[in-house]
């Protein structure tokens, strides 16, 4: 690995096969996207961790806490903190697995889906824009670069989960 402190600046020359052109709008695209639902958020005083722990909960009512660890890639200690707000809140409840009583299922009360579904349709509103502009076909092209931006390893598994929630 190079060492990026011993690099000089005028080291750096561009490379024309490096994709800068779709990383910075992969950067200013997911800045306006989560800036949406940031400002809907911005009066519940709640932040993006707490949206995305809402938005799958209510998409997957039972998801236990082990599995919400696994599509997040969080710390427990990280989720707990946030999950304790959104439950204290009345946004997410927790109840007992039905075998293992120590394991807890997740789902939005009526309040947390209502506050999960503003985001998405304000979300959705951006998406379908973004779709337009880019034409007839779109949305499976841009389905399939996305997909491909997750990890091989773990592809089939969120495409499954994400076919499950429809």
């Amino acid at each position: 690995m190079v060492d990026v402190k011993k690099l000089r600046p005028d080291s750096f020359v561009d490379e024309p096969d490096l994709a800068f052109d779709l990383i910075e709008r992969m950067f200013f695209g997911y800045r306006d996207f989560v800036g949406v639902a940031d400002a809907a958020l911005d009066e519940t005083g709640y932040g993006r961790a707490h949206h995305r722990v809402l938005h799958f909960v209510d998409r997957h009512p039972g998801l236990t806490v082990g599995e919400l660890l696994a599509i997040l890639k969080v710390t427990k200690q990280g989720l707990a903190r946030v999950l304790k707000t959104l439950v204290d809140d009345g946004l997410i409840q927790s109840e007992p697995g039905p075998t293992d009583r120590r394991e807890k299922r997740l789902s939005t009360t009526a309040r947390g889906h209502e506050l999960a579904r503003q985001l998405v349709r304000l979300q959705s509103a951006r998406i379908e824009q973004a779709l337009d502009l880019a034409g007839p076909g779109s949305r499976a092209t841009v389905a399939a670069f996305l997909a491909g931006l997750v990890d091989d390893c773990e592809r089939a598994a969120v495409l499954t989960r994400i076919e499950a929630g429809r």
